[in-house]
This record gives structure tokens, sequence and C-alpha cells, in this order.
């Protein structure tokens, strides 16, 4: 009877989710979540909060925000740490970052006690919202206040908005601080720090961090070095990027799909479009498998750079594991075939296309009338 309930519930959550995807009407959005009766204990349902407030957000719906919040939390089965440290993230994903500051304070009001999850969720509701001022004045009045003791998820938030803001310096002086607290780091504090410093271009203090790390007896693992990967394509550095790929290679470490990822998003955004589809080789030959981003990025710059016969190759491979690149990506593709007179091909893509999404059959029927004869 119990598994019968909560597959229903999920079959909700996910009828939910799908609704929330197409509607743009903000009092629609906040009924279809009420209608699902949404939890945050669920995993699928705070996607759907999540993909909710986003776009109350975007029609500037602050009020309905602030009435679905308050509704929510006169649920009696809401009465928890853990789901208003939810809702104290969601004021922050809608930079309501007062309304998440005040839904801590009357914490004890609700019969919930002040604790050191609430007040992370709180400083992380202010690195949504990108209000650094704010978190830094949660992070030097509130433990205080509401005698709290910080501890590592603590550190590693405030860490994250430090280096996100451009203030990556200021973890020397965090990190001095855990160490006096005798609160060690983790392979995400490094990774935040390193990608701060990479961030501003500070590569020796980048350096520093992976010294550190052994220090505290932890070896640079390949998500660090994904990290080095990832910000030095984001600088627009990819062919130094791959050199740390060779490097890593070279240690003997096995380099995962998130690596070969950061480097062809990357060299593609430069253009390089022949290096991007060879890293996409040597990633199949290697035995990894692209995730769907992956696929798309390719997909997406290989028709800017008109290269349409390598982008409907990369395309057939993607849609072949269900995975299909939005509606300007397919237009761009179909177009594209069409200007070097592969009508078929272009109709055959519409076809599937037709087939797999009937909502937008009609503007792909459209399209496929417009087409050479």
């Amino acid at each position: 009877m119990a598994l019968r309930s909560n597959l229903r519930s999920k079959e909700k959550s996910r009828a939910a989710l799908s609704l929330l995807r197409f509607e743009k009407n903000p009092e629609r959005i906040l009924d279809i979540c009420r209608a699902a009766a949404l939890t945050p204990e669920s995993h699928l349902d705070r996607v759907a909060y999540s993909k909710a407030i986003s776009k109350l957000k975007e029609s500037h719906y602050y009020e309905g925000i602030r009435e679905f919040v308050k509704d929510s939390l006169a649920r009696p089965d809401f009465k928890s740490e853990r789901v208003v440290s939810h809702f104290i993230v969601l004021y922050g994903q809608a930079g309501l970052v007062k309304d998440a500051i005040k839904l801590f304070d009357e914490m004890p009001s609700m019969g919930i006690q002040n604790n050191v999850k609430a007040l992370n969720s709180l400083l992380f509701s202010c690195v949504l919202a990108e209000d650094y001022g704010e978190m830094k004045r949660v992070f030097s009045e509130f433990p205080r206040k509401y005698g709290l003791e910080p501890d590592l998820d603590t550190y590693n938030t405030v860490l994250k908005g430090f280096c996100e803001s451009g203030s990556a310096n200021s973890a020397h002086s965090i990190l001095a601080e855990m160490e006096r607290k005798g609160i060690k780091p983790n392979a995400t504090t490094f990774s935040i720090v390193i990608a701060g410093f990479y961030k501003e271009e500070k590569f020796s203090d980048a350096e520093k961090m992976m010294d550190l790390m052994k220090k505290y007896g932890m070896r640079p693992g390949i998500s660090i070095y994904n990290v080095k990967i990832q910000s030095l394509c984001k600088l627009k550095r990819s062919s130094e990027a791959k050199a740390v790929l060779d490097a890593v290679l070279s240690m003997g470490m096995k380099p995962n799909c998130v690596s070969y990822g950061h480097l062809i998003h990357g060299f593609c955004r430069e253009g390089k479009l022949d290096m991007a589809k060879s890293l996409f080789k040597e990633m199949i030959d290697r035995k990894l498998k692209p995730e769907s981003d992956c696929y798309y990025t390719l997909v997406y710059f290989l028709c800017q750079g008109r290269d349409f016969e390598a982008a409907l190759g990369i395309c057939k491979e993607s849609m072949a594991k269900g995975w299909v690149p939005n509606m300007t990506t397919m237009k761009s593709l179909v177009d594209g075939l069409v200007s070097i007179e592969k009508v078929d091909e272009a109709k055959e893509i519409i076809g599937q296309l037709k087939e797999k999404f009937s909502r937008n059959a009609d503007t792909w029927n459209e399209i496929e009338e417009g087409l050479p004869k």
C-alpha cells in the first residue's frame, strides 16, 4: 500500500514538473504546486519547487512567492528544520534574502530550534542571491548571536561566496580560522578555493593550495584537476587546459567524462572545432561516456561553424540515447542541412522530432512545408 502511494506521489510530482516547464502564468504555476502537494522531503519535488521559484522570479512575482512559502509552512507536516531550511534556500534563489533572514529568525517561534544546518542554508541563500555583503554579515554575527558553532559546510559555503565575488584572497584567513578551530578542509574546500584563484588569474596562489592539500595528507585527485581544466577553459585558455589533461595522463591518472566535457566546451567557445572533435573521439576511444551537455555543445557549435555533416553525426548519436538538443539548435541544423542540399536528412530529423515532441509538431510541419521539394 505504501509503495503504491509512493508511486502515485512520484507520478504527481513528474506531472507537476512537466506542466511547470511550459507554464508562464504565475498564478497557474502556484496552482500546479499546490495541486501536487509538493514536499521538500522528496528530491523530485525539490526540483519542481526550484523550477517554480525560477519562473516566478522571472515574472517578478515576489508577493506570490512570499504567500506561497507562508501557506506551505502552515502545513502541520512541515514543522521541521529540514523543511524550513529548504524554504530559506528558495528565498535566496528568488533573490529575497531579507525574507530568508526573517524566516531564520522566526524558527524558534515556530517551535523549531535554530541550528548550524539552518545557518548554512541561510548562508547558501545569500550566495545564491549574490548578496555577498549579507553573507559576510550573517557569517560574522549569527554564530555568536544564536550560539552556533560553524562546521565544515559553513566554511565551504562562505569560501564559495568569497571566491564567486572576486575575493579569493579572503580564503587565506578563512583557512587559518578553520585550522585554529580544528576543522579540517576537504576536497570540496580546495576545489572552491582553487577555482576562485584561477578565476582571478592568481595561478601561484592556486598552486599553493595544491601544496596545502598535501600538508593535510590529501592527494589531489581528478576532481581537482578538472577544476583547473574548467577554470582555464573559462578564461579561454583551452590549450593550457589541454596541457593539464596531458599532465594528468603522464602521471598515470585517469581523466573522466567531466575532464573531456570541459575541454570540448572550451575549444568550441574558442572556435577550435577540429580540436573539439578530436577530443570527443579520444573520449569515446577511452570508453568514456559523454554526458548530454557534451553532445548539445558539439551540435550547437558545429552548426555555428557550418560543419553540418559532423553536427548531424553527433546529433544522431545523441538522439539514439534519447537526448535531443533544444529547438533553436535543431532548427539551425535542419536549415544547415538544406543549405548543403541534404534535404532528405533534414526531413528525417524533422520526422523524428515530430514523433518525439508532438507539442511542437505544428511548428515542424510548417518548417517541413517550406523545405525544397
